[in-house]
């Protein structure tokens, strides 16, 4: 019996060995696979990395804006000062920065701002005005503890390249030294707020009516609190909500006069509360319990204007508020005086939830290209939902602007109910090359087939990274035409839209296995070389292929290629690898 025992473990130890042998066997002639046929013929192979993407145009590098799919190059190019003219402004109060006197001045001020820019900027000339009065406000508020200084990195690449700056305008906050980027609005008054918030108290008191007006002067919107006492329990609830708000100066006063300044009756039961704005909604006044949620919520439903006007200043206000939802009002100017009030009224039903935005379709600066991106076309006035930049989402109301269909489209809008809408060119009628041609309306037949390895580009026809990519990837796919279970596919990303197919710039290039489509694509992260997408595929698709190398016929001397189809056939196949 042991020894019956004894030689079943032994043969199969044998079996396993064999096996296993076997295997690694395999796994090295994968590994040995001779690729020189891909390669052969093609000096084209060796491309940007797999990291280089076209945010706009390649003369334009302001890639600054990352608003997802909404970026920079739908404002036109930067670069071209025809297209957005370079302010006049006065900077007497900014710093210029360069290396030989950079360290001197941020060792030398507890608190910096620096702004890294480059002259050609669309973005960078926009800020500029609100950069230089936001120096000279502070000056005159008396904050001379604060420098606001700019680098022009078209010129001092190393400071640049030491502070890792990726796109323009890059800020940054100094404090002793140790810097953090700014990620604040771009206006004048939140640049002063923000800056006041970090380096003083966060509520300041006013005591006179002078105060008071210049305030109410010199701030686009405020909040003050009438309180009984300027120290104690409803000083720090307020104080707590304050910090919640980096972009929105708090005051609070026992005065009566100045409460009645903003337009708090001075018989008023205190604690009490306003937010001033210069908007059409010009105050609201604060009727929940004096503690920090209820001022802080209070506050963040009615910060924003009702409606706030697209433009390229205001662009980063709404992309970068905490309310991602947005419905947006295209019309033109002529238009907007009637349907403009009631987009407003319906507004102010759904403060806090969601943001409205009018975009006037009949300006070229702006109006055009957002036009553009969305898929608006015509001058009728048209509403669209947009969930924002995380997953880009688009919904259309149908038919004429009127109040109740405004509310009720908001309202199915905030509910989820609300069926989107994505842009697509029309399906090819015939599909037959090497490459496949994606769009809108049949990604799901192609892309999110179960029964094939999906390989996806999603370009853009003026993307300077995609035409070099193009011969690479036609060669790719007349390789692996052959392999019915691969599609080797392509999508204009800037005329199709799906929610599968995210793209943070161009090229982007995803892969979607077979029998695994519920799960978000591979991003593609290698050479952009036939080898190295080759032995991409061959790693991570689910079903296992083989491509040959194919056998090369030596063509007999005085013989003619066309002499018949299976030589024509050869030398065709020879001419591709």
């Amino acid at each position: 019996m042991p020894t019956r025992l004894i030689l079943t473990l032994f043969l199969s130890s044998l079996l396993l060995l064999s096996l296993t042998t076997a295997t690694a066997t395999t796994d090295s002639d994968d590994l040995d696979e001779d690729l020189s046929f891909l390669d052969a013929d093609d000096d084209t192979d060796t491309v940007a990395s797999p990291h280089e993407h076209d945010h706009a145009d390649e003369s334009n590098d302001d890639d600054d804006e990352d608003f997802g799919n909404f970026d920079d190059s739908q404002f036109g190019d930067d670069s071209d000062s025809s297209e957005y003219a370079v302010p006049d402004v006065d900077e007497k109060d900014v710093v210029v920065l360069k290396e030989r006197n950079f360290t001197d001045v941020i060792e030398g001020n507890k608190f910096v701002m620096v702004e890294f820019y480059a002259p050609w900027c669309g973005h960078c000339q926009s800020l500029a005005p609100e950069y230089a009065a936001a120096a000279t406000q502070l000056k005159e508020d008396g904050v001379d503890d604060v420098v606001l200084a700019k680098v022009d990195a078209t010129e001092e690449n190393e400071l640049a390249h030491q502070f890792d700056v990726q796109g323009f305008p890059t800020v940054y906050f100094f404090v002793d030294g140790e810097h953090k980027l700014y990620n604040g609005q771009r206006t004048k008054e939140a640049i002063v707020t923000w800056i006041k918030k970090k380096t003083g108290p966060s509520v300041h008191n006013i005591t006179t009516t002078e105060e008071a007006e210049k305030i109410l002067t010199s701030n686009e919107k405020v909040v003050l609190a009438y309180l009984n006492s300027l120290t104690g329990p409803e000083s720090d609830e307020l104080a707590a909500a304050s910090r919640n708000e980096d972009d929105l100066s708090f005051y609070q006063t026992v005065k009566p006069n100045v409460a009645k300044l903003f337009e708090i009756d001075a018989d008023a039961k205190r604690p009490a509360l306003v937010l001033l704005k210069k908007d059409v909604e010009k105050f609201n006044h604060f009727d929940g319990k004096f503690e920090k949620s209820a001022i802080s919520e209070f506050v963040f439903a009615n910060k924003l204007p009702l409606v706030t006007t697209f433009t390229r200043e205001s662009a980063s206000v709404i992309f970068e508020s905490q309310i991602k939802k947005q419905i947006l009002l295209f019309a033109t100017s002529n238009d907007s005086e009637t349907v403009l009030p009631v987009f407003r009224e319906a507004a102010k039903s759904f403060k806090g939830k969601l943001i409205f935005v009018y975009v006037q379709l009949d300006n070229e600066d702006t109006g055009k290209p957002v036009a553009e991106f969305f898929g608006v076309s015509g001058d009728e006035p048209k509403v669209i939902g947009y969930s924002g930049n995380d997953d880009g989402k688009k919904f259309f109301l149908d038919g004429e602007v009127t109040l109740d269909k405004l509310k009720a489209f908001a309202q199915g809008f905030v509910d989820d109910t609300l069926k989107p809408f994505y842009k697509s060119e029309p399906i090819p009628e015939t599909n037959d090359g090497d490459v496949k041609i994606v769009v809108g309306n049949n990604f799901d037949e192609i892309v999110l087939d179960e029964s094939k390895d999906v390989l996806l580009e999603i370009y853009a026809p003026w993307c300077g990274h995609c035409q070099s990519l193009e011969p690479i990837y036609n060669k790719l796919a007349r390789h692996l035409r052959g392999i019915d279970s691969i599609v080797i596919a392509k999508m204009d990303g800037t005329t199709n839209e799906h929610p599968r197919a995210k793209s943070d710039g161009y090229p982007t290039i995803l892969f979607f296995p077979a029998g695994n489509k519920s799960f978000d694509p591979v991003t593609v992260d290698t050479d952009r070389t036939v080898v190295a997408f080759y032995k991409f595929l061959k790693k991570h698709a689910a079903i296992p292929f083989k491509l040959s190398k194919p056998a090369s016929t030596p063509k007999t001397e005085g013989s003619d290629p066309k002499d018949s189809s299976e030589s024509g056939s050869t030398k065709e196949l020879k001419d591709e690898l």
